[in-house]
């Protein structure tokens, strides 16, 4: 049941060519930083990610993006990263771009056992019709498109047929964790962290705060240990704020 192991170096050591990875994270919090540099170090590529977005230039899965080592991803934003949109644009990194709520459910769901759903999230628009471009080809026409998805009413209301996600790994980063994987993840850290957890075959953790079985309230538990199988101690992890606002205020004295 002790599912420590010594080093993130270990843990994603059979983390082989073309494979798939969910990676938890929200802009730059609760990514799992430490397990993408170690992935980084161990040299596997063609690599399929899950996420909302791929970092940014120089931080999280842009370290693995500049080097060439993703294929493909599914993700709901591009942002401020400058090598994610050059990559896409000229027909290097193929990109499944899914409304943010449905790339929850979709990871959600496969962890839960659910094949596919229904969703009215883009329903009439590219992503039910068909013709997003997946992949450009390098003279800038499209080379790969997304396909048509089935579309079915409800009760006078149209939904999308939308499949579950079950990667081949799960990396994901919490506040605090026990021997047995059981993970509690601090504010914005959960907006995708659990699905992540849940949804990967096998599922990778960095926690910050490593505690004995049993430490842990099972009410406070966001990730039970049933869903990992690798726990790896990072106490000391970096933690980079994406904008970082100032705020000044003046006021006047009244005498």
């Amino acid at each position: 049941m002790d599912k420590v192991v010594v080093s993130a170096a270990e843990a994603v050591a059979d983390i082989g060519d073309g494979a798939s990875l969910a990676v938890g994270g929200f802009g730059m919090s609760g990514v799992p930083t430490v397990l993408i540099a170690a992935l980084l170090e161990q040299g596997a590529t063609d690599l399929e990610t899950i996420s909302n977005n791929l970092g940014v230039d120089g931080f999280g899965l842009g370290t693995l993006l500049a080097a060439g080592r993703i294929r493909r991803t599914i993700g709901s934003y591009v942002g401020n990263n400058k090598e994610f949109a050059r990559q896409y644009l000229a027909g290097e990194l193929e990109l499944e771009l899914t409304p943010q709520g449905t790339l929850a459910e979709r990871l959600r769901a496969g962890g839960a056992g659910i094949p596919a759903f229904f969703t009215p999230a883009g329903v009439g628009t590219l992503v039910a019709e068909g013709g997003l471009p997946w992949r450009y080809a390098p003279d800038g026409s499209v080379a790969v498109m997304s396909p048509t998805k089935e579309v079915r009413e409800f009760d006078g209301v149209s939904y999308v047929l939308e499949r579950a996600l079950t990667p081949d790994f799960g990396l994901v980063h919490a506040w605090k964790g026990d021997r047995h994987g059981d993970l509690v993840y601090r504010r914005s850290a959960r907006n995708f962290n659990p699905d992540a957890a849940a949804a990967g075959r096998i599922t990778i953790a960095q926690v910050e705060h490593l505690v004995e079985p049993g430490e842990i309230d099972p009410d406070h538990v966001h990730t039970p240990g049933i869903h990992v199988q690798r726990v790896v101690h990072v106490p000391d992890v970096d933690k980079p704020v994406e904008f970082r606002t100032v705020s000044t205020t003046t006021g006047t004295e009244q005498g």
